[in-house]
């Protein structure tokens, strides 16, 4: 089966297609460049089903869209679903910043992937808990990977292979979750040919 997934973003793709080749499942990217629509909310599975609802319209074929967001504790859940905004105007060091003399230096990382297989709908989660390290580490992924190591390693995420990275990541464990629902449903071979293909307008949020 296959599944346009929406993101500009090589890094995601390149992990997401690793974790759904274990079900025979290959991502590509759409035919035509589509907007990735980024609502303000405060749940990424709101984001990322609002995203992969307005490019089903306009693509009519089964995809995907996923949000991300790094939670730390000490910041009160923040950057949370601001992850992206926060990293492209305080980066890594802005982060850190504002950890400085801070003794609590746990986080966790949340993916939320929406699927659009007419005629369902579903959205996937995956965690992964770890601690905002001291200084960056590394200089693989992207992102907020060098402060952060996953429980269970010793690592940063950016001194991590993608193949290592995804036995911890929050990706690879939502995609993986994806991956077996499709499997379940009668192979998904059979998804995108059910139901009429038509969705109702998306949703509109103001959270």
């Amino acid at each position: 089966m296959k599944l346009y997934f929406i993101t500009g973003n090589k890094h995601k793709i390149r992990e997401a297609s690793l974790a759904l080749s274990e079900y025979g499942i290959v991502l590509t990217p759409p035919p035509r460049r589509v907007a990735k629509i980024e609502v303000q909310s405060d749940s990424l599975s709101i984001i990322a089903l609002t995203a992969a609802r307005h490019a089903y319209l306009e693509l009519q074929a089964p995809l995907v869209a996923e949000d991300a967001g790094l939670f730390i504790d000490a910041l009160k859940g923040f950057p949370g679903p601001y992850s992206n905004y926060a990293y492209r105007t305080i980066g890594n060091q802005g982060i850190l910043k504002l950890m400085e003399g801070e003794d609590k230096r746990t986080a966790y990382f949340l993916s939320a992937v929406a699927c659009i297989c007419p005629p369902y709908e579903e959205v996937f989660t995956g965690r992964v808990d770890g601690i905002i390290v001291d200084e960056p580490r590394g200089f693989r992924g992207f992102g907020f990977d060098p402060i952060f190591r996953p429980l269970g390693s010793s690592k940063t995420f950016a001194e991590m292979s993608v193949e290592e990275k995804n036995k911890y990541s929050h990706r690879a464990r939502a995609f993986r979750r994806l991956g077996a629902w499709l499997r379940a449903m009668k192979g998904g071979e059979q998804l995108g040919g059910l139901g009429d293909g038509k969705l109702k307008e998306p949703y509109k949020t103001t959270r």
